[in-house]
């Protein structure tokens, strides 16, 4: 059994502990950026290659640190097809719809606008090679706009559901200012997620959220409102110091999350096996964020790996909900 079904059985059952805590590293990111994705080479060569992109995945998931792979549908073929999960107990997963709001080309100025739903992976085709999805939904207090989303959504689940396709719902943040902020837009996220899955049944229900912490009390009031049933998970979002990833990390799971999916968290960091091992020490509260910083910086200095930010700075919080 991989170690995400085992998980969330757990959790469904009431018996959830810090270890049961599941993490993804979400290397989906071809399908946003583009070419940047994979991120710059640390010698300063340029950008690598999705070649070095796949690398990167089979090493995350060789090292047994994660317990889901989160990919485009192109790169999880194609590590499907080397057998890199054959052996392991971590579960591959793709992004099956690619939002407007996630379009970040160099250039482009999409977030100015509400976001539109599109798919470029279809169920079927995807389920050849893996039986997990994300679907990703934006709330924009715009009902045109928002209505368009659920409806896409409910078309998607039939889909997915004729294909015997699982899947786990992102809900992002609006890009754009809705005239709704802290704790107000927290809680406007909350209910619109209840509202969009209390009409689901069961075997259409995904099986976690991805969202983005929007502080300890919206946290802690939508972790609690169906736990056997809604299970929350947060997102990465931006990069930010090492301390900002494992605070985000410690703080939500103390607050009810039970998944974390951080994409360039990791695939920007010094030493990405070593961040999400020491992101699962402070989880299981085996230490603080701020020694889990300093240990990494141990890490750097020990292999000879030239850290981004001085301690100093990575030891500080810099995310405002974060120092909430």
């Amino acid at each position: 059994m991989k170690t995400l079904d085992a998980k969330l059985a757990r959790i469904k059952a009431g018996k959830y502990t810090p270890k049961d805590f599941i993490i993804a590293d979400a290397k989906d990111g071809d399908m946003g950026f583009g070419a940047t994705a994979p991120g710059p080479r640390r010698d300063g060569s340029g950008m690598k290659t999705k070649a070095e992109y796949l690398a990167a995945m089979t090493d995350m998931t060789k090292s047994g640190h994660v317990d889901i792979m989160l990919m485009s549908a192109s790169s999880a073929e194609a590590l499907v097809a080397k057998k890199v999960f054959a052996k392991n107990k971590v579960t591959p997963a793709v992004r099956l719809n690619n939002t407007t709001d996630i379009w970040s080309q160099r250039g482009s100025n999409y977030k100015e606008s509400f976001q539109q739903p599109f798919r470029t992976a279809r169920s079927k085709q995807v389920k050849r090679f893996a039986d997990l999805g994300l679907y990703s939904v934006t709330f924009s207090n715009n009902i045109d706009a928002d209505r368009r989303t659920l409806e896409e959504y409910r078309i998607f689940r039939a889909e997915a559901s004729a294909a015997k396709m699982r899947h786990f719902l992102e809900v992002f943040n609006p890009a754009m200012d809705i005239g709704l902020k802290g704790a107000s837009l927290g809680e406007y996220i909350n209910d619109c997620i209840v509202s969009c899955v209390a009409g689901m049944a069961s075997d259409e229900f995904p099986l976690f959220l991805k969202m983005q912490y929007n502080g300890a009390a919206a946290m802690a009031e939508l972790a609690a409102y169906d736990p056997a049933r809604l299970i929350v998970g947060i997102l990465g979002g931006a990069r930010g110091t090492t301390r900002d990833t494992f605070e985000l990390a410690g703080q939500a799971e103390r607050n009810g999350a039970r998944v974390a999916l951080f994409g360039r968290k990791i695939n920007y960091a010094e030493a990405p096996l070593e961040l999400v091992r020491l992101m699962r020490a402070v989880v299981e509260r085996k230490t603080t964020g701020l020694d889990a910083v300093k240990a990494y910086h141990g890490y750097l200095a020990k292999h000879k790996l030239r850290p981004d930010r001085e301690l100093s700075v990575d030891c500080e919080i810099t995310d405002p909900v974060l120092k909430g």
